[in-house]
């Protein structure tokens, strides 16, 4: 009879957790994750619409006569293509790409495509994962995509060392769609690793735009590479926020919003710290640009803003529960709306009547800015504990555990460089050195 009595009560306070669960989550925005974030600038923007094009050029079958080219075509000269590879000339070991030499913004890119649903190839490389079974530069990844990076790299290597010593003064940009983004990542680690193979190439030189990102690489990873990563995230896009295995979300796509609140649910009831406590949970690579164009209860789009900088935690860590979510996740709305964005900061630009010079400076400031944020997240993930993290050796140089080749297995720091890393993190926060270079105190 007791029991019986208790069973409204129980009954009351379940229904009244499902409410707030309910209440918390219908509240939680898009715009929630980055509304701390800084404003992205033009400068370093305005390379994410135009490689959006090139990313869905790799889809046409003849680029000289595109079918689905967007407004104002994909902007590539069809005589700088240095090549484009197939289904049929990757054999299923990567997804297609292309390698376009820009000369009018002075860059090399590789530009992969996103998952084609028709591919068996496409479903093996996600499929080929499972938590914690690749390590790499002391963290872990996804291994169906690292495997497809660094079978790119093996096999283009060449001919990406040949254009950089032709042109020395390019960057080389490797570029990706959901898919295709964390090839893409891994690739730039990948070729990081081997500078080498890629006639000496500074570090600087590379760099890597992931759209709508997989996640793909361990916190410290992601972190670590934030100088050469970029990830671009419009609003609600459900990839870079749900940690299911690609593998689970790909074999569920038919029921996918199921799948997505019951991943919402369970991340509701995981403490962020057990989270970042967790060595093998994947995140979405480097420095995180999100796109924001609504806002929470109002209807129709606004006019978008592009908010950046490199989190170690609320790194898009919980799923929006937004009928948006899926078709946020198409480049062709990215394209759009990072075009729109991009001529809304031009526009600005134009208003304040920007003369060059400062614009040339104001692009040194830029970089010393976000090499600043860089450094300041690495420390942040060593005080946060998370694991494998740890600080560069010299200023904007890195003693990365890993200097072999890119198929090369990579093994975690030991506990003594862990204890070492932690120990010069603390002498540089007691110590620093004065104009002749003695250590002294710090003031």
């Amino acid at each position: 009879m007791s029991l019986a009595c208790c069973l409204p009560i129980v009954e009351c306070v379940y229904c009244l957790a499902c409410a707030r669960w309910a209440w918390k989550r219908l509240l939680h925005s898009a715009g929630h994750d980055s509304e701390t974030w800084g404003l992205a600038s033009t400068v370093e923007f305005e390379p994410v619409p135009r490689l959006c094009r090139y990313i869905l050029a790799v889809y046409e079958d003849d680029l000289d006569h595109p079918q689905w080219a967007p407004p104002g075509g994909y902007g590539i000269d069809t005589r700088s293509v240095v090549l484009r590879k197939t289904y049929e000339d990757t054999h299923g070991h990567a997804p297609p790409y292309l390698i376009y030499v820009d000369h009018k913004n002075s860059d090399i890119v590789l530009a992969i495509r996103g998952f084609n649903f028709a591919q068996e190839g496409d479903y093996a490389l996600l499929l080929d994962n499972g938590l914690g079974k690749r390590k790499f530069s002391g963290g872990y990844v996804h291994n169906g995509l690292l495997t497809a990076a660094v079978w790119v790299f093996d096999a283009e290597c060449k001919i990406l060392r040949e254009l950089l010593e032709k042109y020395p003064e390019y960057t080389l940009t490797f570029a990706g769609h959901s898919l295709g983004s964390g090839v893409a990542a891994l690739l730039a680690m990948v070729a990081v690793h081997n500078l080498d193979k890629l006639g000496d190439a500074e570090r600087k030189r590379m760099r890597c735009f992931a759209i709508a990102p997989a996640r793909c690489v361990s916190l410290n990873l992601a972190v670590r590479y934030a100088d050469v990563i970029n990830s671009v995230v419009l609003q609600d896009d459900f990839l870079p926020r749900t940690a299911t295995p690609l593998e689970d979300i790909f074999k569920s796509l038919f029921c996918l919003p199921c799948l997505l609140c019951l991943r919402c649910m369970a991340d509701t009831c995981i403490p962020e710290d057990a989270m970042l406590r967790d060595p093998r949970r994947l995140y979405a690579p480097g420095r995180l640009y999100h796109i924001v164009e609504r806002k929470p209860l109002r209807c129709g789009r606004f006019p978008p803003v592009v908010r950046t900088a490199v989190p170690v935690d609320g790194r898009f860590e919980h799923i929006v529960l937004s009928c948006n979510a899926t078709s946020d996740h198409a480049i062709i709305w990215i394209e759009r709306e990072a075009q729109k964005a991009l001529d809304l900061m031009l526009e600005k630009e134009r208003l304040m009547v920007i003369p060059p010079k400062p614009r040339m400076e104001r692009q040194k400031t830029i970089d010393r800015e976000h090499s600043e944020e860089h450094e300041a997240a690495l420390r942040r993930a060593v005080i946060m504990a998370v694991p494998d993290a740890y600080l560069p050796s010299t200023y904007g140089t890195f003693n990365d555990q890993s200097t072999g080749g890119a198929s090369e297995l990579h093994s975690a720091p030991s506990s003594s460089e862990t204890h070492s890393s932690k120990l010069a993190e603390w002498i540089k926060q007691v110590f620093e050195k004065d104009e002749s270079g003695e250590m002294v105190f710090r003031k």
